[in-house]
C-alpha cells in the first residue's frame, strides 16, 4: 500500500490542515508527531528507505527505542502539508539506544523533522510509561487566545486550570487532571523538553509561555480536540476580560464537585481553591 494511502497518514494530513484552518500554525509554526503502530510500520515497510545517516536527536529517549513515527519537518508550512506531504512530513526510526533518528521517508526536497524533536519525543516516551503505550499523538500549535493569557495571568498550573475550567463546563470534563505551564525558555533544546516532559507525567497539556501549546492523546480525533477545548476556552476568557476584570457569577468548586459526580471524573482539589473575594 502507499504510504500516503495509510489511514493514519490521511488522518495525520487532515489535522495538520484543521490546524491551520484554525489560525494556529502562521508561516512554519507549530508541528505535530504520530508514534506509528508496529502494524501499520509492517504495511509500508517495503516503501521506506534504510541509507540515510542517523543524526543526533538531541535528547536520550531509550524508552523510544526502535520506535517509528510520522512527523512534520523543520522549517515547513503547515498549509502546504496537504498539497505536498513527501515535501513537509518525514518518517524516521529511533535506533537502539534512543539517542539518533534515522529518515526513512519523506522531505524529499531536503530539510529535517521539527526543530522541537526533543520536546515531542520526551513527552511521547512519558506518555508511552504513562498509558501503557495508548497515547501516540503528540501536538504543538500557536493559538492566539492562549498565548495572550500567559501575558495576563500568573504562570501557575492552579490557576490557569480553574481559570479555564471556569469558562466552559465541558472543560473539567475534557481536561480533568488540569493543564500545566512553562515559563518562556528557548525553544528546540533538551532544557524545555525536559521542562515539558515532566508537566506531561501530571496532564496531557502543557502550555509555553508566550509560544503555544502542547497536547498529547491516544489518536488525532481526541488531542486535536482537546487543542480546540482549551482553546475555545480562552477565547471565551479573553472576551470576558475585555468587558470586565471581575465576573458576577461563574461556576464555583461545590459546582466542580458536583459536576465530577455526574460525569464521572475526579477533579484534583488543588484547583478548588476558594477564590479572594
Amino acid at each position: 500500500m502507499k504510504i500516503l494511502d495509510m489511514t493514519f497518514v490521511r488522518g495525520f494530513i487532515r489535522m495538520a490542515d484543521d490546524g491551520f484552518r484554525m489560525g494556529w500554525h502562521e508561516r512554519n509554526g507549530g508541528n505535530l508527531s504520530y508514534r506509528i503502530k508496529p502494524e501499520e510500520v509492517e504495511i509500508i515497510s517495503p516503501r521506506l528507505r534504510h541509507d540515510s545517516p542517523f543524526v543526533p536527536i538531541g535528547a536520550s529517549v531509550p524508552d523510544l527505542a526502535g520506535e517509528y513515527f510520522l512527523v512534520t519537518g523543520s522549517g515547513k508550512f503547515f498549509r502546504d502539508i496537504k498539497d505536498d506531504p513527501e515535501a513537509t512530513l518525514a518518517i524516521i526510526q529511533i535506533d537502539d539506544k534512543g539517542e539518533n533518528y534515522q529518515l526513512k521517508w519523506g522531505l524529499v526536497e531536503g530539510g529535517k523533522p521539527t526543530s522541537e524533536l526533543p520536546s515531542h519525543l520526551m513527552n511521547h516516551a512519558v506518555k508511552k510509561r504513562m498509558t501503557d503505550g495508548r497515547y501516540r499523538v503528540i501536538y504543538h500549535a500557536h493559538p492566539a487566545n492562549i498565548i495572550a493569557l500567559t501575558f495576563v495571568l500568573p504562570l501557575e498550573d492552579e490557576v490557569f486550570t480553574r481559570e479555564l475550567w471556569e469558562m466552559a463546563t465541558e472543560c473539567p470534563v475534557v481536561f480533568p487532571d488540569g493543564v500545566g505551564v512553562v515559563g518562556w525558555m528557548v525553544p528546540g533544546g533538551e532544557e524545555i523538553a525536559i521542562a515539558t516532559s515532566r508537566l506531561m507525567e501530571k496532564y496531557d497539556a502543557a502550555i509555553w509561555a508566550h509560544h503555544g501549546i502542547f497536547c498529547a492523546g491516544e489518536g488525532a480525533h481526541s488531542t486535536f480536540g482537546l487543542m480546540h477545548t482549551i482553546e475555545k476556552s480562552a477565547e471565551i476568557l479573553v472576551k470576558v476580560l475585555s468587558m470586565s476584570q471581575s465576573k458576577k457569577q461563574t461556576i464555583t468548586p461545590d459546582n466542580f464537585r458536583d459536576l465530577a459526580k455526574a460525569f464521572e471524573v475526579s477533579l484534583p482539589e488543588k484547583f478548588l481553591y476558594e477564590k479572594d473575594k
